[in-house]
Order: C-alpha cells, then structure tokens, then sequence
C-alpha cells in the first residue's frame, strides 16, 4: 500500500484533501496528517512516506523548507505541493517534473497528478534533481516579489522592565507555552508572541529551527556534535546549556 503524509496549517483544507485523496485513491494509506512544517518533517523523516503533500506556506518551516530536508532524510519520498495562486510559484511548476495542486483543490488535478505519481512510483523515479531546481527558482521568485525585509530588533518583558534587543543578539529562542523566551549572553527576556510567528519574521539565512520549540542564532554557534541516534547537540558561544537538535533538523546542518 502507497503511504502518504499530509501536511497543511488549515484544519478544513487538510480534512477536504483527506478525504478527497480517500475517494480518488481507497489503496493510499494516510499516515500522518500535519498542520505545520515541523511536524511534517518529523513524520517524513520517521515514517519514510512514498509521497508528501506539502502546503507551500505553513507555520515555521515552510513546505519549501521541508521538502528541501525531506530530500536527504527521505529521498525515495515523492513531494506534491499545494499553494494559493501565486504566478512565480505556478510558473516555476509549469516548467518542472514536480507536482502541484491548486486550491481549491479539483478532483480532475488531484487524479491527473494521482496518475503521475503512480507512473513515477512504478519507474522508480523520485524526480531529486527537479526539486533540487525547483526550490532555487522559487527562492529567486519570492525574492523578486518582494518579501517583507526580516527583524533587525525585537521588544521583550524583563520582570517589570521592557528591553529593546537586537535579533543579532539572541543566541536562541524557546517557546514557552504561547509566548517565546529569547536568550542572550546578558540573560532573558519574554517575547508575547508564539514561537511559530516569529520564526516567520527571522531572517531564514541567519536563524534555523533545530526542535519544534527552539530557534538558533547560527552566528552565536560554537560547534554541533552528532550522536550515535542522529540527534545533534549544539554548544554555544556566549552561553554555558547546550540545545539539542532533533534529527530530522540535523539535515538543515550537513553543510556546517
């Protein structure tokens, strides 16, 4: 049986796709349905789908991202992509060999890529090098369009007190609940806004997600030692407590 993972932040969106997949393909066997990027990437690393569906723009990572990771930790997992309208994005499909379902969702799409999976599957192709291009031209599409510009500073609680704080000072984030610690050489400071959010408004190039709950400053790294599990550990400059990073991320760092 074909195995799949799901992953999309609209609990309606992600039900209707569920569904759909269950009457346009009873044999396909959806093993996990995820609602944000770090998820996804956890479930494809574990369970080595045959193929991910993955919403361009998640919480977190983004399906870009995880499909990037998810060519190293799962690479005989075939990736669909489902976005808004977005000319860049669709321009970019339209010129490739990989998948993409337009929302709202057609049965008529949905069994037209069904058909170029299982053609796939049966020749044994994963399409790497074609996602491998894909990503950097939709990388240099999001540039052009012009993305919102990423925090340079940020304002956090210290007790009574209100701090303005340069990112390039945060040696890491950590969700706390709802909210989200960042941590500094000099201490604390709370941030009320979640760490999902806030990944968002970073600067992608300068801070990576290494745990579901933490968010690392790559220039405030010391070094990173990987474990017989495939976790990592991350030792920092400015700060004594190591971060471990969990080993679906661990990929995010194979070029360090």
């Amino acid at each position: 049986m074909t195995r799949a993972v799901i992953a999309e932040d609209e609990p309606l969106l992600r039900e209707a796709l569920s569904r759909l997949l269950g009457e346009a393909w009873p044999e396909l066997d959806v093993i996990a349905e995820c609602e944000n990027g770090a998820d996804a990437l956890d479930a494809i690393a574990a369970q080595q789908p045959d193929v991910a569906f993955l919403d361009i723009r998640m919480p977190g990572l983004s399906g870009l991202e995880v499909a990037a990771a998810a060519a190293e930790a799962s690479p005989a997992t075939q990736v669909v992509f489902t976005t808004a309208y977005d000319q860049y994005a669709i321009d970019a499909f339209e010129r490739g060999a990989i998948d993409y379902l337009l929302k709202p969702i057609t049965v008529e799409r949905l069994a037209a890529t069904i058909e170029r999976l299982k053609r796939r599957a049966t020749a044994g192709q994963a399409a790497r090098g074609d996602l491998v291009l894909l990503l950097r031209e939709l990388a240099q599409g999001a540039a052009q369009a012009g993305a919102a510009p990423p925090l340079t500073w940020i304002t956090a609680g210290t007790g009574r007190e209100t701090r303005l704080i340069m990112v390039d000072d945060v040696a890491y984030f950590r969700a706390d609940h709802k909210y989200t610690v960042a941590m500094t050489a000099d201490g604390e400071a709370l941030l009320r806004k979640p760490i999902r959010e806030l990944l968002e408004q970073l600067d992608p190039a300068v801070f990576k997600q290494i745990h579901r709950s933490t968010i690392v400053n790559l220039k405030a790294i010391a070094s990173i030692v990987r474990d017989d599990s495939g976790k990592g550990t991350v030792r920092l400059k400015q700060r004594p407590e190591t971060l471990t990073v969990s080993q679906p991320f661990m990929v995010l760092f194979r070029n360090m």
